[in-house]
């Protein structure tokens, strides 16, 4: 079957490696970032193009969700199976006389950070059964967890990954402030989250939570709140009571 995979960013390039690592054709990667798509083709040994759109069976559009509807236009072919990559629209965001489906990795991308692809879960959905089996089948070949799911069910998929990737993310992110800011080496932080990632994975979440919230240790709260200022303050006190919410706490 051949494949095209729109696109030059992330989620493009970690397809596209995944797809040669497992022994699948990629006929093009097709894009408006030259640069990138050059790093992308010398790498993997694929064909690209910024202005030529090859024939194949199956488009997948790796794209900005902005930019899908818009992108999904320029694909002419009738008899094709296109998917875009969205966590969180639907396949009728695709505008063609073509198959439609989309097709969803749950997983953050970085260019520069290697990835088990045998342990993304893929969502697939597609408007017929046939073209769910080749999703599956080719998807198979790649990741060991392949599901079907609806839009409606995909967008609560995505919510859930927000919660528990982006926004996570972005704590890390304030507390490296905090210790920069005190010369604390960030890196002695790093056993500490690694060890809260790792025991959710044998513990409830709800289970697992500690600290001077889910305590109610209110001298310890005051005197951290004291210590900060403006967003922080506000995201601390804002994580605090939705911890003492959860738990019931006054």
């Amino acid at each position: 079957m051949q494949t095209v995979i729109i696109g030059s960013g992330n989620v493009a390039y970690h397809l596209a490696k995944a797809f040669v690592q497992n022994g699948i054709s990629i006929t093009q990667i097709f894009g408006r970032n030259e640069k990138e798509l050059q790093k992308i083709s010398s790498e993997l040994n694929i064909s690209y193009s910024t202005e030529n759109l090859e024939d194949a069976d199956l488009y997948i559009i790796c794209v900005s969700d902005n930019s899908i509807e818009n992108v999904s236009k320029i694909i002419s072919k009738k008899d094709c199976l296109v998917a875009h990559t969205s966590g969180s629209l639907p396949k009728e965001v695709l505008t063609g006389e073509y198959r439609r489906s989309s097709f969803y990795p749950l997983q953050t991308f970085s260019k520069t950070k290697d990835l088990d692809y045998t342990k993304i879960p893929f969502f697939i959905e597609t408007e017929n059964e046939k073209d769910q089996k080749i999703l599956t089948d080719l998807t198979s070949k790649i990741s060991e967890n392949v599901m079907e799911s609806t839009h409606e069910k995909r967008k609560y998929i995505h919510l859930t990954a927000v919660f528990a990737c982006n926004f996570v993310n972005h704590l890390f992110a304030r507390a490296k402030e905090i210790s920069d800011a005190q010369e604390i080496p960030f890196d002695y932080f790093l056993p500490l989250i690694n060890e809260t990632v790792q025991k959710i994975s044998e513990i409830e979440p709800k289970s697992a939570q500690t600290g001077p919230a889910v305590r109610n240790d209110q001298r310890v709260l005051e005197l951290h709140e004291q210590l900060l200022k403006d967003e922080s303050l506000e995201i601390y006190k804002t994580m605090n009571q939705s911890i003492k919410t959860m738990y019931q706490l006054p």
